[in-house]
């Protein structure tokens, strides 16, 4: 897997997932609409730890910064 996502879009994807990740704990979020974000907390994460996104890929979409 080839990096496409850069530094900015990994540190708003990882704190994305933790905000929803706390709102579900605290009970702020539950039902169905809380499982469904607590899955997309876990897709946020996930891409954000490994620096790659499918979908990016698919669209050809790259954050990550150009190396000189």
């Amino acid at each position: 897997m080839k990096r496409n996502i850069g530094v900015f879009d990994k540190v708003f994807r990882l704190v994305a997932a933790i905000v929803i990740a706390l709102l579900y704990y605290f009970g702020i979020i539950s039902g169905t609409v809380g499982l469904v974000l607590i899955i997309i907390a876990i897709v946020l994460l996930l891409t954000g730890l490994l620096n790659f996104c499918g979908l990016y890929a698919i669209f050809g979409y790259n954050t990550c910064s150009k190396k000189k």
